[in-house]
């Protein structure tokens, strides 16, 4: 058995929690800023010291008590990704309580069930529609008391209310909570079933964030780090970074509530490190190859991503890049990259990626350009990353070695098993899947995984994904849709075939990237429907699957596709809110087109 450890870099006292982290920020570099927000949309940014961010923070809390919240009550968020959400979160902390994230787009079920399960007493939304969704189900949560709406003043009606609460009293509750109190219970967003709720300590959390300053320190802890969070706080993700910028010296954070604004965002702000997911590197890539329009442009911008990736290619080898290598990417900078940075804030040096593979064609294709994107895998039950690129350290199509104070090895099975201070306590109310998961220290992820010489880790896909033909091939059917994935026609992929023949797909087109795609190559303007019967577009899907084929066998590759005419979103509720195909709700949905594709005698040469 494969097993690689990376030694912790920091110890966590006992003592430890998350607003120490604050706290000692505060005490260390007080004057400095620590986070910068916005007072109005397209408003300037203003800076909140660590000093005045840590007072408003107790401020906060002080009206939470004065609500009644006591140490170890739950109290929900559900809200987009802006200021208030990281305010209420470290109050809620400082008060002694555990948050609970809820999605902003989360369905009234989905609300009751994690208010319920968790045992929420009060509520802080967003919006009059999320304080809509939540009293639509309130009478069947006995233990909510209140509802507060961020948009209607709550954090001021809190900071008044608060005022006839002592200050040493949040002094106090800070002072009693340690690094094996809970910190929060996320739920997962279900992919399958209903949402689990994933048990995080405040040793997970600063376990991760101190060891995460440490080894990421030339990304988080320079003397001008800044970053722009606009993936879901609900999620861990976001959630680890935003208490890494405060546990880092320097870093300052900044939030982004609304996608359609994050270019803009990026070019006032102006940050030096992101977080994303893979999908938004394929956005930034396809909208850049469409912006070249058609003819010399776009042959100039296809030769400058051939050199972004050589020359990416080329930093791996000891010899480096040539002297005419480096000349061309000279030029193609001029031509193109220097005009990427400049969309993504200009400043912008590193990002990471998390959440499904990035691919190597993209990894060496950024690098190329000038932003290095480091990827890394973790889970929610591992308070996000496990593994992960470092810098110094980098191989492109790997999620990198352990991450500082964890082991990971994989079983004779393929499963990838992680040990560590990160690894969640358990799960909510679920004694039995907890005891499944966590054995003899070892958390099993239910991921298939590699592990080579060097340490490095390769995810290739989830146990209980596994497709078996009928002839008894084992496919893990995520590398084959993360490479269709990547053309700019495709939004979905759901790759098919168990107990049948071959292997096929169910594919969805991109109806943003539709329009410019059509005009580049020439054709009329037409809509989803129309564009999934088009020759012209389905022999473009095809060459792409014969692409996504290379990476493997003649009997694990797509042999037939159908293009679908509705795209898998979270509003039709075939995505989770963290963007997940949910594959069991989509083979049951549309069973009978899986059913039409095998019957079918239209196939991809592959």
């Amino acid at each position: 058995m494969t097993e690689f450890a990376s030694p912790s870099l920091v110890e966590v006292p006992a003592t430890s929690s998350i607003s120490t982290l604050l706290t000692d920020r505060a005490e260390r570099s007080g004057d400095d800023a620590v986070i910068e927000r916005r007072l109005t949309q397209g408003g300037p940014w203003q800076p909140v010291t660590a000093r005045a961010f840590d007072d408003e923070v107790i401020a906060v809390a002080r009206g939470l008590v004065a609500r009644g919240v006591t140490a170890g009550d739950r109290v929900a968020i559900m809200s987009r990704t802006r200021y208030e959400w990281t305010l209420l979160d470290f109050a809620i902390w400082a008060a002694g309580a555990v948050p609970i994230p809820v999605y902003e787009t989360s369905s009234a079920d989905q609300v009751e069930w994690i208010l319920s399960d968790s045992e929420v007493s009060l509520v802080v939304v967003e919006t009059s529609a999320h304080a809509q969704v939540v009293a639509s189900v309130r009478e069947r949560l006995p233990l909510l008391r209140d509802v507060l709406v961020l948009d209607d003043g709550a954090v001021a009606d809190l900071q008044a209310a608060g005022s006839a609460v002592e200050r040493t009293e949040i002094d106090a509750r800070r002072a009693a909570t340690g690094r094996d109190d809970l910190a929060t219970i996320i739920y997962t967003s279900g992919a399958t079933g209903r949402p689990k709720g994933v048990e995080l300590t405040h040793l997970n959390f600063v376990h991760l964030a101190r060891n995460g300053v440490q080894g990421l320190g030339e990304i988080v802890a320079t003397p001008d780090a800044r970053t722009l969070l606009f993936l879901p706080l609900a999620h861990v993700f976001a959630r680890f970074i935003q208490v890494v910028c405060i546990a880092s010296p320097t870093a300052v954070l900044a939030h982004s509530a609304d996608i359609k604004q994050l270019v803009p965002d990026l070019g006032t702000y102006k940050p030096t490190f992101l977080l994303a997911v893979p999908r938004v590197f394929e956005k930034v890539y396809n909208a850049a190859e469409q912006k070249a329009g058609a003819g010399a442009k776009r042959r100039i911008f296809h030769w400058a991503a051939k050199v972004a990736i050589t020359y990416s290619r080329a930093l791996d080898k000891p010899s480096g890049p040539s002297v005419v290598l480096k000349a061309q990417h000279a030029v193609a900078d001029r031509l193109v990259f220097a005009t990427m940075r400049a969309a993504l804030g200009g400043d912008l040096t590193h990002s990471i990626s998390g959440g499904a593979p990035l691919g190597e064609r993209l990894g060496h294709f950024f690098r190329g350009v000038g932003l290095t994107i480091l990827e890394g895998y973790g889970l929610t039950e591992t308070t996000a990353p496990t593994a992960v690129n470092l810098p110094g350290l980098l191989k492109i199509g790997t999620v990198g070695p352990a991450f500082p104070g964890t082991a990971i090895k994989v079983d004779p099975d393929g499963e990838l098993l992680v040990r560590g201070d990160h690894v969640f306590r358990g799960y909510h109310n679920q004694p039995d899947l907890t005891a499944e998961v966590l054995q003899d220290g070892w958390f099993r992820t239910g991921d298939l995984a590699s592990i080579d010489t060097d340490g490095y880790l390769r995810i290739t896909g989830r146990k209980k994904e596994i497709i078996v033909t009928a002839g008894g091939k084992n496919v893990a059917p995520a590398q084959l849709e993360d490479r269709l994935r990547a053309h700019p026609l495709v939004s979905q992929v759901v790759v098919v075939g168990d107990q049948r023949p071959f292997i096929g797909a169910l594919v969805t087109l991109d109806p943003e990237m539709l329009p410019g795609w059509l005009s580049t190559h020439g054709l009329p303007s037409m809509d989803v429907a129309t564009a999934a019967a088009d020759p012209t577009v389905l022999a473009a899907l095809d060459r792409a699957v014969t692409r996504a084929n290379e990476a493997v066998s003649r009997a694990e590759s797509i042999r037939k596709i159908q293009v679908l005419t509705t795209d898998f979103t979270e509003h039709n509720g075939y995505l989770t809110p963290s963007l997940k195909v949910k594959r069991g709700l989509v083979l049951k949905d549309f069973s009978t087109t899986i059913d039409d594709l095998y019957g079918s005698q239209v196939s991809v040469e592959a």
